[in-house]
């Protein structure tokens, strides 16, 4: 069985939750990491669009392919030896990306570095929502928080070095080097969730038999995760393209994105608090609509960067509550229900990056990302749809 609150001491559930913390905050680094060099690394291989949209769709078959499968590896290994082995490879799979010579070898690389990153997602939610239960109160909000801060940090080191000319190979090394280590001083003191007796059938959900609420969660997740990703992929690309940023601006457009959503998220449980789950969902998808719509219109990268703040600053919160809410289904064990509601809705990072860059060679990128701003205004519409005991659970 699983153990209760009352078998974990409080100061190794504290060292875990900082743990957990750190883990989201590797993440963040080692994403935005790859996303600031995305112009630079365009530009050397002399891609379009729609090819670089091509090579793009490789990390989101990697995260495809290996969440369902880490569903199964969490609950038969537990969340801290998966997030564990899935951190430190995740480490390493930056070093090929900036050796691909064409968009072949760069989808490849991309395949490898989205199986990992898919793979400690999963994980590290998993182990989230465990920490968060042990604490019994809200704290999944703060965890993606540090996702956030994690993007910042790498965005914003990556705008600096892309100002200055750095190859992206020197700089994607010099990022590991210390992730790595990072990871391997906070991965012993995560919690230890295998419990050993949990069914192996527990590790996926038939679709027949999904309840109703993942698919709701789901069509949510589905909608926000492809528009963070097409900010991430496409933010930068924007700006140098459309705008005529420089490369340090350019690749500052994700970093002024991501401080956004690190500030809101960190103040995520807060506001979810206030305004409800439901609250919390539709006011954040209409702002984030509001935000990039602002972004679209604008003449120049300075007027454009607030707006990517504001769609930072939606989508900061629905993300957290959807997988968390995910993690919670009951009948569910927390890492079949947090891989359905991942997997489902990476389907928007699979279909995203070619959708965009496709569209964007008829009627230019500014108006393909519109497509984002009716994912945001759908999230909106369908956020009483989080209005159920599981979300609520959360909010309490």
């Amino acid at each position: 069985m699983r153990y209760t609150a009352e078998m974990v001491a409080p100061a190794i559930v504290k060292r875990a939750w900082w743990s957990t913390l750190l883990i989201f905050l590797i993440h963040g680094i080692a994403v935005s990491t790859w996303v600031s060099r995305i112009p630079t690394i365009q530009a050397n291989l002399r891609l379009n669009n729609g090819v670089l949209g091509v090579a793009l769709l490789g990390a989101a078959l990697g995260s495809i392919f290996s969440i369902p499968l880490t569903g199964f590896l969490v609950n038969r290994y537990g969340s801290k030896k998966v997030t564990a082995v899935s951190t430190i490879c995740f480490c390493f799979a930056l070093l090929p990306i900036p050796t691909a010579s064409n968009a072949v070898t760069l989808a490849l690389a991309l395949v490898l570095f989205g199986a990992l990153a898919g793979m400690m997602d999963v994980a590290m939610n998993a182990q989230g929502v465990e920490v968060e239960k042990r604490l019994g109160t809200p704290t999944m909000s703060r965890f993606h928080g540090f996702f956030s801060a994690g993007g910042m940090i790498g965005a914003g080191i990556g705008a600096l070095v892309a100002a200055r000319q750095v190859p992206p190979a020197l700089h994607f090394a010099t990022a590991a080097a210390p992730l790595l280590t990072l990871a391997l001083l906070t991965v012993p003191h995560m919690l230890e969730t295998h419990s050993g007796e949990m069914p192996v059938h527990e590790h996926r959900v038939p679709f027949s038999q999904m309840p109703r609420v993942l698919f709701a969660l789901s069509a949510i997740s589905f909608c926000i995760l492809l528009s963070e990703g097409a900010m991430a992929d496409w933010t930068g690309v924007y700006l140098r393209q459309i705008l005529a940023a420089g490369p340090g601006t350019a690749a500052a457009g994700y970093a002024v994105f991501s401080a956004a959503m690190a500030t809101f998220r960190l103040l995520g449980d807060m506001i979810t608090l206030r305004l409800g789950s439901v609250g919390t969902v539709r006011t954040g998808g209409l702002v984030a609509a509001a935000g990039l719509t602002c972004a679209l219109c604008a003449q120049s990268p300075g007027w454009a960067l607030p707006g990517f703040a504001a769609a930072g600053a939606g989508f900061s919160v629905i993300v957290p509550l959807v997988f968390g809410a995910g993690g919670r289904v009951g009948g569910v064990s927390a890492g079949a229900g947090i891989a359905t509601v991942t997997g489902l809705g990476y389907i928007g990072f699979l279909v995203g990056p070619p959708t965009i860059g496709f569209t964007s060679q008829s009627i230019t990128l500014r108006y393909a990302l519109g497509i984002v701003v009716l994912l945001c205004l759908l999230a909106a519409k369908l956020s009483s749809s989080v209005a159920t005991p599981v979300a609520q659970e959360v909010t309490a």
